[in-house]
């Protein structure tokens, strides 16, 4: 006799690139912010360089281990440095500059949904699904995600820079698991196979969901709002489940539920 598998009950989601993406283009926004202050830079090397600084910072000083306005300030004064900005100028107006930029990316100013998100997190919960998000992130996601009306089911949010921990870790995801667990009917906990993560990120994301003995599906989103349209990213594997959008994530749990 076929063993019955586990409904899928608690849905997480990775924040940027998965359900929200910057309205402009980073180096777009942060040159915005730069240009009353230091001029105007070269578009493709701010680019660049906020990738280099970004990446490098991550490398230094994961999980936000100096607090963010640390980590973020030493960001975008190695962005604009990177990007041939004159350092003196740069220092004397910094103070201004970086509470400027966190400002910008703690709401709808900086990002925007995407079209499908919203839609997708409020039809899981008429099916009666928990959500709920894992991000690499600092606090001010929970106002972006506020500020462009995320439905408040979609909680808890778990960030990296709250919990000291962060993905590919499994610790993250089972603290998720938890959290959620622990505003439910304490007879009927959801369990790790009950688990969906989806993001963007195969290591982070994929991997790391299933290092939790969690099920993952990797989003790939096509064209200049894509993930892939600002990182490197690593070669599929043949054992990756890809989708293209939010949509087709609701559908395959809805398959899947229907299956069990």
């Amino acid at each position: 006799m076929a063993v019955r598998r586990a409904p899928i009950r608690l849905v997480t989601f990775d924040a940027l690139y998965t359900v929200i993406v910057p309205r402009h283009p980073i180096h777009v926004q942060y040159s915005q912010v730069f240009e009353p202050y230091i001029g105007v830079l070269d578009p493709a090397s701010l680019k660049e360089s906020f990738r280099i600084a970004f990446r490098s910072m991550e490398r230094e000083h994961p999980v936000y281990d100096k607090g963010s306005l640390a980590w973020w300030s030493q960001v975008i004064r190695r962005t604009a440095l990177g990007a041939g900005a004159d350092e003196k100028a740069l220092d004397a107006s910094l103070h201004q500059i970086v509470p400027r930029l966190l400002d910008r990316f703690s709401s709808r100013e900086g990002y925007r949904a995407f079209d499908d998100a919203i839609s997708v997190a409020q039809s899981l919960r008429e099916l009666n699904i928990q959500t709920a998000v894992v991000s690499n992130a600092d606090s001010r996601i929970r106002s972006v995600l506020r500020d462009l009306n995320f439905p408040s089911s979609l909680n808890p949010i778990i960030l990296s820079e709250e919990e000291g921990v962060e993905k590919p870790s499994p610790e993250i995801y089972r603290r998720a698991l938890s959290a959620v667990n622990s505003e439910l009917n304490q007879d009927n906990p959801i369990t790790p196979d009950q688990c969906l993560h989806v993001g963007d990120e195969l290591e982070a994301d994929y991997d790391g969901a299933r290092a939790a003995g969690m099920k993952a599906i990797l989003l790939r989103r096509v064209g200049p709002d894509s993930e892939q349209a600002h990182k490197k990213t690593p070669k599929l594997r043949d054992d990756v489940t890809v989708v293209e959008d939010l949509h087709a994530v609701a559908k395959w749990v809805a398959n899947y539920n229907i299956a069990t």
